[in-house]
């Protein structure tokens, strides 16, 4: 038995590469998996309950519920595109959520799991609009707007952002911000802090533990593997 650590999929549509690859790596583990921690935006977009029966959504719950039902305990941890999930992710589908992170056991290894967007407490700007994204009226009207719209929202902000990102060089994961995240949690008795959130793989040992951020099942389809007590990152080959 492994624990796995997969990030940033973004998922939209099941017709999708990324989608597609994804349902297709969890269903080859065939009940291997002890623990699947999802360390934020699995999904491109989900608030609360309403997108629990919105249908891009069914075949990757579908696919979870298929682990749970093989065994499988799952760890939801929030990200900037996937946030107030107890509703159904807790309450209904019986997952642990954390919604800024924390501690968990890993193969009996206390370790540190986090979406990533918190590591650069210097970035002012992103902090406000995460608290702007997350406030009672974001909520409300997540709440009382169709699905369909909130939908279309979240796709032109998808697009706007991928079109922003076009013809950049990709930055590398922040070595030193992971660094000086994973610290504290190190001097705490943290075997391993794991993030998501960057979009590029990292992965670093030392004495003290070990760092990995996890790239992204877009175009990395990078993930981390806990097995007979180490981490190590890997890539899917899509067989």
């Amino acid at each position: 038995m492994r624990d796995l650590f997969i990030a940033d999929a973004h998922l939209r549509n099941p017709q999708d590469e990324n989608y597609r690859r994804l349902l297709s790596f969890l269903s080859r583990q065939g009940g291997e998996i002890r623990t699947l921690f999802l360390l934020g935006d699995i999904f491109q977009f989900w608030i609360g309950r309403r997108f629990e029966n919105f249908a891009p959504y069914q075949p990757m719950l579908q696919m979870l519920r298929q682990l749970q039902a093989g065994g499988t305990k799952i760890v939801y941890v929030e990200g900037n595109h996937d946030f107030y999930l107890a509703p159904y992710f807790a309450a209904v589908m019986g997952c642990t959520v954390l919604p800024d992170g924390g501690d968990a056991d890993c193969d009996g290894l206390q370790i540190h799991v986090a979406h990533g967007d918190l590591v650069d407490p210097d970035d002012t700007g992103y902090h406000k609009l995460r608290r702007l994204l997350r406030s009672r009226l974001t909520r409300f009207l997540a709440h009382i707007l169709p699905v369909n719209l909130i939908w279309r929202i979240s796709e032109w902000g998808a697009n706007k952002s991928a079109g922003s990102r076009a013809g950049r060089e990709v930055d590398s994961a922040p070595r030193e911000k992971l660094i000086n995240h994973a610290r504290p949690h190190f001097e705490n008795g943290c075997a391993a802090v794991i993030t998501g959130h960057f979009h590029q793989p990292l992965c670093e040992k030392s004495d003290q533990g070990t760092i990995i951020a996890l790239g992204d099942w877009i175009t990395q389809y990078s993930y981390a593997v806990c097995e007979d007590g180490k981490f190590r990152l890997e890539t899917d080959s899509g067989e």
